[in-house]
């Protein structure tokens, strides 16, 4: 498939928006989609911060609409994985797992991945109590005691989804104050069966066949042990940079520099989204991200 204009990494918002602007300019466009499209969004059971939208919407219905808004206009899709990207007969080429695609230039919009707690027992109970969505897991935990760590936005938003099924929802925050949104902070408080701790650590998460305690810290410095159901994990994000091997410029947090145009460091490779440096990682934003990283692949291929 070497006739591609422009391969695009991800279809997450920033990456199906990148794909509606490009094909409507009249690019062969092809997104690789990892694990569905719509990204990291589809697991938002309602976002409120999308323009457009008075009443909010569920991620798993904007994923969709952009998908079929992207088809639309032209733009293909393959499912597979990047593993990495190089320069190759004047072209750029993206090494799937399944495949290899040619092209003249790249979108990078190939997202986050949430970042792991890093305590004892996590890696051991991943997936048997443990979860990043719950949109996704909640009704699992109907009438059960569940803990979710984190102080922001997401972190909120999961509580609030998961008071609906559990008995009782405590979120642990590691700093003296919880970071999310005064809207959300409101919104816990006025939740009978949402409680809030501050400064307090999970040090290691127990359980056999499935979570059964958290280890804490508290304010005090005193460790104690804490009933639990299950555990969701919203501490934050980590760029999905990995298959890069080093070739673009990264700030230190690990996503890619780019210039206002979305151009990175190599010619012919953009990146759009909370994937790039200073990104303030909202779905409004990665959207003009992505509509910025399209038309500026367009300009230069025009003078490439």
């Amino acid at each position: 498939m070497s006739d591609i204009d422009v391969v695009i990494i991800g279809a997450g918002v920033a990456g199906l928006t990148a794909a509606i602007q490009a094909a409507r300019i009249g690019l062969r466009v092809m997104v690789v989609a990892e694990m569905g499209v719509g990204g990291q969004v589809i697991n938002a059971p309602r976002i409120e911060n999308y323009p457009g939208f008075a009443d909010g919407v569920a991620g798993v219905e904007l994923g969709p609409m952009l998908h079929e808004q992207a088809e639309a206009v032209g733009a293909e899709f393959t499912f597979d994985t990047i593993e990495a990207i190089e320069r190759e007969g004047g072209r750029w080429i993206a090494r799937g797992a399944g495949e290899t695609l040619a092209a003249r230039a790249i979108i990078v919009a190939a997202g986050s991945l949430p970042r792991a707690l890093g305590v004892a027992g996590e890696e051991r109970l991943k997936g048997r109590g443990i979860s990043h969505c719950a949109s996704c897991d909640g009704p699992l935990y109907r009438g059960k005691r569940v803990f979710v760590a984190g102080g922001g936005d997401a972190a909120f938003d999961e509580a609030l989804t998961l008071a609906e099924f559990a008995r009782d929802v405590v979120i642990l925050c590691r700093g003296a104050a919880p970071r999310a949104q005064k809207i959300l902070r409101d919104r816990v408080a006025a939740t009978a069966n949402i409680s809030v701790l501050t400064s307090t650590a999970i040090e290691e998460i127990r359980g056999d066949a499935t979570v059964s305690e958290l280890l804490v810290r508290g304010p005090d410095g005193a460790a104690r042990v804490e009933p639990a159901d299950g555990l969701f994990v919203q501490i934050g994000l980590e760029p999905n940079t990995r298959f890069l091997d080093g070739q673009l410029a990264l700030a230190p947090d690990g996503r890619i520099i780019v210039d206002a145009m979305m151009r990175t460091s190599m010619a012919g490779v953009f990146a759009a989204g909370d994937i790039r440096a200073d990104s303030v990682a909202l779905l409004a934003a990665s959207a003009g991200d992505g509509a910025t990283a399209a038309v500026a692949v367009a300009r230069y291929l025009a003078t490439a």
